[in-house]
């Protein structure tokens, strides 16, 4: 077992902490919570989906908690190999952990306290709801389902069987962040907020027209693909290839509008959509086999505000210093929020602007610097998001991103590419989990699965 951090690597540093007290409050408790956990029994942790960012959020839990790698699971060899290599650098003089490539047998033995979850979208109902049944707690990537009722599904378990679901929404444990909700929203300095702007502008739409090949010898195709349309292999699918089809998620919206929808649903307290209505298409970027829309717009509609979502994978931002952000407009100013800075710019001339800048924390863990893309930004606040997620392990209480909202920022992003499929607005129930008045749209929450894989529904 590598050597665990001392009680100041859960701190941020003395600098910023006596720059910001709000920071500070923000986090001491986790960072209390966190030097605890060294003189607790390691947690026997399992991993399914050994890509980047499943490695990225297990190496962040390695950070700040004692774990026991007991599993690893993916349907690559390659990917497996890579994992356990790391894992054996990072866990020196620990057991290598058992590989798999179906998830199913790495559950069987039921063994593990907590499984996180790094494969694409398309499989993340099936393996959540397995793990939950196991009796495992579970952290889930974003966005937690590819169709309504799969959310659904999954919270329903997550509720029968009383696990601790946290997703992998950490804007909710960026410290620039809350900072800036407690500073700005929550003091009031935006005054009555009744609109909020959201968009993506980077060029992240994987296009390109590569041949049918032979699948490896090294990679499961059939158990890569799982419940999803079987298409025919053109090379491998991870990192951005497979975000590039519907078959397996919900492009851009699924992406990365669940990030920011989350965080302005988080700092101004709203739930469901009253409505949601979205236009857009493949506008510009036609010429290879990508099937997600490149430009688009969605409108969720709550009482008093609309938030509206933009991205477009071609072109220029408006503004170049949030190309992904959210902006929250107030009667008084403007708050502008990404994962890199936040500002709150002001109507009134005399007063005074706030500037948020990013926490980065490679001094205290070098490693972070070599790590092989890893994102230096988002590396602090998925270390808080894992605190978080076990404290409400041991607590058994919920964390601060459950996989209720998790379900709901999801669910709205799916709903919003339904209704530019259909080409109207979609108001969904989740009481009785139909669009209300439209039985067609009601048929698209739950997409058809291949053979011999079977939908889950809720309890």
């Amino acid at each position: 077992m590598t050597q665990l951090p001392t009680r100041k690597t859960f701190f941020i540093n003395r600098r910023r902490f006596l720059e910001s007290a709000s920071v500070s409050l923000a986090v001491s408790a986790l960072g209390a919570y966190g030097a605890e956990l060294v003189n607790q029994k390691p947690r026997r942790v399992g991993l399914i989906g050994a890509g980047w960012y499943g490695k990225s959020d297990l190496w962040r839990l390695i950070q700040v908690a004692p774990v026991e790698l007991v599993s690893l699971c993916d349907p690559d060899q390659h990917m497996l190999a890579g994992a356990v290599k790391i894992a054996g650098e990072r866990l020196k003089g620990s057991k290598p952990p058992r590989t798999y490539t179906d998830y199913r047998q790495m559950l069987k033995e039921r063994d593990l306290d907590i499984v996180l979850i790094g494969s694409p979208d398309h499989w993340h109902a099936l393996q959540a709801i397995a793990a939950i049944e196991a009796g495992a707690d579970v952290y889930l990537q974003k966005p937690i389902s590819v169709d309504v009722i799969e959310g659904e599904a999954i919270l329903a378990a997550a509720r029968k069987h009383q696990r601790v679901v946290q997703i992998g929404t950490q804007r909710k444990s960026t410290p620039h962040l809350i900072e800036a909700k407690k500073r700005v929203v929550d003091a009031g300095l935006l005054g009555r907020i009744a609109h909020v702007d959201m968009c993506c502008y980077f060029h992240m739409r994987a296009n390109g027209n590569p041949p049918v090949q032979p699948v490896p010898d090294h990679l499961d195709y059939e158990m890569w693909t799982g419940p999803a349309p079987l298409r025919p292999y053109d090379g491998l699918p991870h990192l951005r290839w497979w975000r590039t089809f519907m078959e397996y998620g919900n492009g851009i919206m699924g992406d990365m509008c669940v990030h920011m929808l989350d965080t302005a649903r988080w700092m101004l307290n709203l739930g469901w959509p009253k409505r949601i209505t979205s236009q857009g298409g493949i506008y510009v970027q036609k010429e290879g086999k990508s099937n997600i829309a490149d430009t688009q717009t969605a409108v969720f509609e709550y009482e008093g505000l609309n938030a509206v979502w933009q991205h477009r994978s071609w072109g220029a931002p408006p503004d170049p210093d949030y190309p992904w952000a959210l902006f929250l407009h107030g009667e008084k100013g403007v708050l502008k929020a990404s994962t890199m800075r936040a500002d709150f710019v002001p109507l009134d001339k005399n007063a005074k602007p706030i500037h948020f800048e990013c926490l980065y924390e490679r001094e205290k863990y070098p490693e972070d610097v070599t790590e092989e893309r890893i994102e230096l930004n988002a590396a602090p606040a998925t270390r808080r998001h894992m605190l978080d997620f076990l404290a409400a392990v041991d607590k058994r209480g919920r964390p601060v991103a459950d996989v209720e909202d998790g379900h709901i920022s999801t669910a709205s992003c799916i709903l919003a590419n339904l209704s530019m499929e259909t080409g109207r607005p979609l108001v969904y129930d989740p009481k009785k989990r139909v669009v209300t008045g439209d039985a067609a749209a009601t048929r698209l929450l739950r997409r058809s699965y291949r053979k011999p894989w079977v939908h889950p529904e809720p309890a």
